[in-house]
């Protein structure tokens, strides 16, 4: 058997990490500024994390959810208390494609309606039609449950209330900061728009802080730069430091009953450690006060560079679009610098560093970079 080629492969291996750096198999050391997909919240091989993982894998890795977990207990209470949520109630899956799944099912059961409004270029993962990243604001897709999504543009106030006029759709779903879609940002003033338009229609407002959530803003999560409050919040990605896990926070609106939802490695024993040892982490060494600090610097010296069309972001969640291809730049960036990034369509470079990321690694990269351009 071989693996199934859907994916580009640069040629080469990493072994080993540390911090923000990475190790190939000829030892080559690089510079990490896309974190594994932005699943590498606190760096490669921190002590901390893998004290805690090496204490519970040597007990006991995995035991049936049809008991009491107390590690769950524990990671929604300090969850709930670091993020600024301790009223909401937290559901432990595996990967946030099925973070949202479950979210856009519990906005459906509550409701009593089968439609979803979702955003022009949004990605919410691969499980449902909701995930696809469209430049058709008139497609309307299946959805599991018999659902449709419909897409509009994002940012469009008047035809976000035309959907929302027919008291049909269940839930508006919509990201923090679209990643794939290419590092654009929600203006606040429409998010605040978005949750008062959903209150008055008694709409479910699903936040997706898969990507733009645990800190990469300079907040805990994005969305809450324009102080508002969803109705449900989905987390993966760096909730466990590349461990694969995910969450959905919930309202108190919400009203759990037996076999609503359920999960066969959900909130497992060790990925709870993992995730409880990534807040602890992220708490003890103010992380999302160093995201944002050093992403303002980031952002600061891209800004000053010539051939960038644009430079864009909050946090370490950074995206430079360029009025052309830039497929063999990142190539070049990768095999020259030495420096790993990641990409958004075909012009825009994306940043997703660990939140460790140093002043010095920072102004490093911006050196390294400089070289190319």
């Amino acid at each position: 058997m071989k693996l199934f080629d859907v994916y580009p492969l640069f040629d080469l291996e990493i072994v080993s990490g540390k911090g923000c750096k990475v190790y190939d198999t000829n030892g080559t050391e690089y510079l990490d500024l896309y974190g594994g997909h932005a699943v590498i919240a606190i760096g490669h091989s921190h002590p901390y994390y893998l004290a805690k993982f090496k204490e519970q894998a040597d007990k006991l890795i995995f035991y049936s959810n049809s008991v009491i977990n107390s590690l769950q207990r524990e990671l929604a209470a300090k969850l709930g208390e670091v993020s600024g949520y301790e009223d909401y109630s937290l559901f432990l899956v595996n990967s946030g494609a099925e973070a949202n799944e479950n979210a856009l099912k519990l906005a459906s059961f509550h409701t009593g309606r089968k439609r979803v409004v979702s955003f022009k270029k949004a990605f919410h993962g691969r499980t449902s039609a909701a995930v696809k990243v469209t430049d058709n604001p008139k497609i309307v897709s299946p959805v599991n449950d018999g659902m449709d999504v419909t897409f509009i543009e994002f940012g469009d106030v008047e035809g976000l209330k035309r959907e929302l006029a027919a008291n049909d759709v269940c839930a508006v779903i919509m990201e923090g900061i679209q990643g794939v879609g290419g590092i654009r940002i929600p203006d606040d003033e429409f998010m605040r728009t978005v949750r008062t338009l959903t209150e008055e229609t008694g709409t479910m407002l699903i936040l997706d802080e898969i990507q733009s959530g645990y800190g990469r803003s300079g907040k805990f999560f994005a969305h809450q730069f324009a102080g508002i409050r969803p109705d449900l919040i989905t987390v993966a990605k760096g909730i466990a430091n590349g461990y694969p896990m995910s969450g959905v926070l919930i309202s108190p609106v919400f009203k759990p009953v037996y076999g609503m939802l359920g999960t066969t490695f959900g909130g497992n024993q060790l990925g709870c450690v993992a995730a409880l040892a990534v807040l602890d982490v992220i708490k003890n060494e103010n992380l999302i006060e160093n995201a944002a600090k050093v992403g303002a610097f980031l952002m600061e010296k891209l800004g000053e560079i010539p051939g960038i069309k644009d430079v864009r972001g909050r946090g370490l969640m950074i995206g430079m679009e360029f009025d052309y291809d830039i497929k063999e730049l990142r190539k070049r960036l990768l095999f020259e610098q030495h420096v790993f990034t990641g990409v958004s369509g075909t012009n825009v470079i994306r940043l997703l560093p660990p939140l460790v990321l140093s002043m010095d690694e920072a102004a490093e990269f911006i050196d390294r970079f400089k070289k190319l351009l």
